[in-house]
């Protein structure tokens, strides 16, 4: 009986992960049409940039349609940050990247000086499931194919200083061992960018990487350097924690990095300005595009667009609860995005999970219907009755096929009404709590857990957390995305659950706690029918 329900269980993915393919399939034909339809009409970079008011002299040039910019990073604190979520995604994704660049290109059409700030995409997903992280159809960025490989080389960058410190460590061991590393207690992995499950067990991916956390939560060029020195390694024989600057690496690591860091600069198709940096996936790490790149939009532009990656019970509430804490950045509105699709998987009380979530920051929010061409008005009228229950108000969006056009409505709707209301923004815990006392907090304000249950070494991890006096820390939860609790098979919206803590990783470069739940792995493996098979 066992083994005729995993064989019905494979098939069902086997039926899922298909009809997948043949999705990803017909939208890389659209967006190839797209992409051949625009390219030759892309503005040099230098022009979108002008739109900014950055000059050729603070770019780094990558051809005629990308650049590094290297402009003083200096907030105006009238700027706006508007930020993307969204409720419990399907495998495909629910649009937040495509809304974010329409939503971008809507207040640019109303005379906005705005920009959008997005992550880079990871090579992981690009080639196995999800895709690519460019948005799609009128609302890209591009030129999009560029962006989704190599784009300006900064994932490579990230990849070879994390595997420099790698490298140090063994090479220090075998030249003698001057620090006396204790060999079992090495704590760093090496990193590569590509889903490769054979590697599960020695590597991560480097999305997930502790040095891709660093970058983009370094507030400075010096201050990625402090933190590099501050990666915690292994162990001495007496106990005592190594860390990257006692094997004198730091330097060279931010070196690997000196380019890299600064952020990337494209355009969307309706040829508006967007920086693209840094690709913490929000999963496993915190799923927020860099620090220096959203604080340099909010330098250059009135208004600042960016996304958060999966579900608000992920990157939504490492945004809020770790990026804007470590960055000190107050958002001013937030918009979650939904759709009938994810719904009709989830259920519309999935939909209830995430209003009652967002209610908790206490930061003005609206619902946004992202629109497929298939699906008529009348499909959304029960999205729209429950977010009149909750009070919320709910806008219907097209930016798919009408780009800038089809967020009209949700950007003026931002500009009258939603920057007008209170805003009294705050965190769901207090750096002064435990780690455990924070673990607490998120299962039961965040995934409305009944209680929390720690593995052996979970328990150990905390105790040396204690030791290592980092119960300051924010805590980043690496769980599936599928659900808002630590089991994707409990869709909707489960309540007392039980969170099972597996594994907690000290990270005191990037100065986050990052707990690992249930089943959650740091290198994903590719599907039966990965995206790479419809490339050319």
């Amino acid at each position: 009986m066992e083994n005729q329900q995993k064989i019905v269980q494979n098939g069902k993915e086997m039926e899922s992960e298909t009809i997948h393919f043949l999705f990803f399939f017909f939208q890389y034909i659209i967006e190839m049409d797209n992409i051949k339809e625009r390219r030759d009409r892309m503005k040099n970079i230098l022009e979108i940039g002008k739109k900014l008011g950055i000059s050729e002299n603070d770019m780094i040039l990558y051809g005629n349609t990308k650049a590094k910019v290297k402009t003083p990073i200096n907030p105006n604190p009238h700027s706006k940050l508007i930020v993307v979520t969204a409720i419990n995604p399907t495998p495909y994704g629910e649009g937040k990247t495509t809304i974010s660049i329409g939503l971008n290109d809507a207040f640019c059409q109303r005379g906005k000086k705005s920009v959008v700030v997005l992550r880079e995409p990871s090579l992981g997903p690009v080639f196995g499931m999800k895709g690519g992280a460019t948005g799609g159809g009128k609302a890209s960025v591009i030129p999009s194919d560029e962006i989704n490989l190599h784009f300006t080389g900064d994932f490579h960058a990230i990849t070879s200083a994390n595997n420099l410190l790698a490298a140090a460590i063994d090479n220090h061991i075998y030249q003698g061992n001057e620090l006396k590393i204790d060999e079992k207690t090495v704590c760093f992995q090496r990193c590569l960018d590509v889903n490769d499950r054979s590697l599960r067990n020695q590597f991560q991916i480097t999305a997930a990487s502790e040095t891709m956390a660093i970058f983009c939560l370094a507030t400075s060029f010096s201050d990625l350097t402090r933190r590099l020195g501050n990666i915690l390694c292994a162990y001495n024989q007496d106990g005592q924690p190594i860390h990257a600057k006692d094997l004198k690496v730091e330097k060279a690591m931010a070196l690997l990095l000196k380019d890299a860091f600064h952020p990337n600069l494209v355009q969307t198709m309706e040829e508006n300005p967007a920086l693209i940096h840094g690709g913490p996936f929000a999963n496993i790490a915190h799923g927020c595009n860099s620090i220096v790149a959203t604080k340099l939009g909010l330098t250059l532009a009135d208004y600042v667009v960016t996304e958060a990656g999966f579900g608000s019970d992920l990157g939504l509430e490492k945004f809020m609860n770790i990026k804007c804490r470590k960055a000190n950045l107050t958002p001013n509105f937030i918009v979650l995005v939904v759709t009938k699709r994810a719904l009709e998987h989830s259920g519309i009380e999935n939909l209830n999970a995430h209003i009652d979530h967002l209610k908790q920051y206490q930061v003005p929010f609206c619902v946004a219907i992202n629109k497929f061409s298939e699906e008529k008005e009348e499909y959304y009228n029960e999205i729209k009755k429950k977010c009149l229950e909750e009070q919320v108000a709910c806008i219907v969006t097209n930016s798919y096929q009408e780009g800038g056009i089809g967020s009209l409505e949700l950007a003026d709707y931002i500009i009258n009404i939603g920057l007008n209301q209170e805003n009294h923004f705050h965190y769901l815990y207090e750096d002064n709590s435990n780690i455990s006392q924070k673990i607490e907090i998120l299962a039961k304000k965040v995934y409305h857990a009944e209680k929390v249950e720690y593995s052996k070494e979970a328990l150990e991890k905390l105790e040396k957390i204690k030791e290592l006096n980092l119960n300051h820390y924010p805590v980043c939860i690496a769980k599936t995305q599928y659900s808002i609790s630590d089991n994707r098979e409990l869709l909707g919206y489960p309540k007392g659950h039980t969170i099972h803590v597996k594994d907690i990783i000290i990270e005191t470069g990037s100065e986050m706690i990052v707990v690992l739940l249930n089943k959650i792995i740091t290198m994903p493996g590719l599907p039966s029918h990965p995206n790479f098979e419809t490339m050319e």
